[in-house]
């Protein structure tokens, strides 16, 4: 009786432990790392503008971290750059405000940010833009809507 109690119980935990391995595999393989990208150029801006500047934003979002990491570059400006960041929630064509400044604005710029889940559905669905200001294009002078 004894040893057959003993069966069960091995029987079980062994089961159990099985069940909990597969819920681990199962979550860790919903976890997903998005690729996203932009081209920044004076033409995206809105309204356009004639800069013979450009550059990229390309950008990964792990969704099981949540964490944003991106790297912007660009070259040709009409003068430093005052002010980068990611705008949104917007489509292409409309303006939007700040939702993430970037840590600097010489390029290349590199950075990283834990975002909400809002903030990731938006960035996911298209909804943000990468853009780089300048004095002589304060509303920004290369502009980039970043996408999958």
């Amino acid at each position: 009786m004894r040893k057959a109690n003993y069966r069960v119980c091995v029987t079980l935990l062994g089961t159990a432990m099985l069940g909990g391995l597969v819920i681990s595999m199962a979550t860790s393989a919903n976890a997903e790392v998005v690729k996203l990208q932009a081209d920044l150029k004076g033409s995206n801006e809105v309204p356009p503008n004639t800069s013979s500047g450009s550059g990229k934003a390309e950008a990964t979002y792990d969704t099981e971290a949540k964490t944003l990491t991106y790297a912007v570059t660009y070259a040709g400006l009409t003068g430093p750059a005052m002010g980068a960041h990611f705008h949104g929630p917007v489509e292409a064509g409309k303006n939007a405000g700040i939702v993430l400044p970037f840590k600097t604005v010489q390029s290349p710029i590199q950075g990283s940010a834990t975002l909400t889940d809002a903030q990731a559905a938006d960035l996911l669905a298209g909804r943000w833009y990468a853009n780089i200001h300048t004095a002589a294009n304060p509303g920004g002078e290369l502009r980039g809507q970043m996408a999958k």
